[in-house]
């Protein structure tokens, strides 16, 4: 579900809207490629854009590490035209949020949550002890880290559903220490939009933030100090959380400073599909995605052609009727969107594997055992019954995923992001004696003959 353009992105020129959709067709019929090939071939943004973002959001980092609070006021006013004295929202306003909630909303985020936690409770890996001799034992705990940092973007819509999928998995891990933050919005006091922070007080969630953007995660990994009397933020251990090319690029310019989930940038849906998938609903969930922000992508794969046509048919028609139509259009119109069309299911598979989907929806014959090759997605949606809408909200799964392609080598949001594997080792001294002479031999191998020696002194008389 990953993401619309936060309010704390300055404006830029708008390109034209086109006047009629294009759904651009990428044909690979016929074609022979490797995997490199088929990475190039498939719709995706045009380059250059990560790199414009990324001298930009250097430049944020920077300025909250040296300036603190000074510069989240000025960036604050520059971006979402707020006067903030601080970015703390006072707990009085996260219980009146909660208290105005419509009573159909509180409900339906009620249940998100409550099948969120019961999918996120069951992810949580057990503890493992090897005896490997007599006195030669092994184990790896899971650690939750001590302190995380979630971030819930805002601009074209608001996310409470993101506060969901960012605060369940953490809780389940067993974090202590949870801060929140969400751009803060003119149009509510210069606070988070209120449904947001309803989601973040039924939640328990006290300590939320109105900062927007690469500011917001530049706090959460360097902290900001305390000063004049005014509390500081202390840093995180993890940033979690969706956002537009300015947050995902921010989360790469401080990992390793701190752990992050993943480069969940904007929003992406694939879709494979044969000439038994339905065009009405294949065209629907397209546009889901679309709606998010003209730069989202989607892509169908098919085999079929006169599928693609009939899709075609129902894209435009959709898009014309659905409340947000030239941000719909101007997505499904743009070079990261389009159809691509493959000699047949085998091939649409490596296609897509290639493409590494955030969302992967399967509408073919069999859905389920094609979903069962899929390698590369951050989440697999199978059959006419499983929209990528039913994971934005409901489905228990979490909507926080890789996307431009990092789902080749990344997951989803899940409890272990919140948890470290710790090794324990535990060697009585009969069952170090025991390896001792392969400790040597292996030292000696590499040229580190301390590293025998320090075994070969617990040995030594008096030892």
């Amino acid at each position: 579900m990953t993401l619309t353009p936060d309010s704390h992105v300055p404006p830029a020129s708008a390109p034209a809207v086109p006047a009629d959709l294009t759904f651009r067709t990428v044909d690979l019929r016929g074609q022979r490629l490797t995997l490199a090939g088929l990475r190039a071939a498939v719709p995706r943004a045009q380059p250059g854009t990560m790199a414009d973002a990324e001298e930009k959001v250097q430049g944020i980092i920077t300025a909250v590490r040296t300036r603190g609070f000074a510069a989240l006021s000025e960036l604050a006013l520059a971006f979402d035209g707020v006067e903030q004295t601080h970015p703390r929202v006072p707990a009085e306003a996260l219980h009146a949020a909660l208290a105005g909630l419509d009573p159909a909303v509180r409900a339906a985020l009620e249940e998100s949550i409550r099948r969120a936690r019961r999918f996120a409770d069951a992810q949580r890996p057990a503890d493992t002890d090897v005896e490997l001799g007599d006195g030669a034992v092994v184990s790896q705990h899971w650690v939750p880290v001590a302190r995380v940092g979630l971030y819930v973007p805002g601009g074209l819509a608001v996310y409470p559903s993101s506060v969901i999928m960012n605060v369940v998995p953490a809780l389940a891990a067993g974090v202590e220490s949870i801060a929140l933050a969400s751009p803060p919005q003119k149009d509510f006091a210069g606070l988070p939009h209120p449904t947001i922070l309803a989601a973040a007080c039924l939640l328990g969630i006290e300590e939320v933030y109105a900062i927007g953007g690469a500011q917001a995660i530049a706090a959460f990994a360097y902290g900001i100090p305390a000063t004049g009397g005014t509390a500081g933020i202390d840093p995180v251990d993890v940033v979690t959380g969706p956002g537009n090319i300015f947050v995902a690029t921010a989360k790469r310019l401080v990992k390793g400073v701190v752990g992050i989930d993943s480069e969940a940038g904007t929003t992406e849906i694939a879709i494979l599909a044969d000439a038994a998938a339905q065009p009405a609903l294949v065209a629907a969930d397209l546009i889901s995605q679309a709606e998010h922000d003209p730069k989202a992508a989607s892509v169908l794969f098919t085999d079929s052609e006169e599928l693609a046509a009939a899709v075609r048919g129902e894209l435009d028609r959709q898009a014309a009727a659905t409340k947000h139509s030239a941000r719909v259009r101007e997505a499904l119109s743009g070079p990261q969107s389009g159809v691509v069309l493959v000699d047949d299911l085998e091939q649409g598979i490596a296609a897509c594997d290639a493409y590494a989907a955030e969302h992967l929806e399967i509408m073919t014959a069999d859905a389920a055992g094609v979903a069962a090759r899929i390698r590369n997605a951050g989440a697999i949606f199978v059959g006419d019954y499983s929209p990528v809408s039913l994971g934005d909200y409901c489905a228990g799964s979490n909507h926080v995923l890789p996307t431009s392609g990092t789902a080749a080598f990344s997951s989803g949001l899940n409890v272990t992001t919140f948890l470290r594997a710790i090794q324990v080792i535990n060697y009585s001294r009969s069952a170090l004696e025991q390896v001792s002479g392969h400790i040597v031999s292996l030292a000696g191998a590499e040229d580190l003959p301390a590293h025998g020696e320090a075994v070969t002194a617990r040995f030594l008389t008096g030892a």
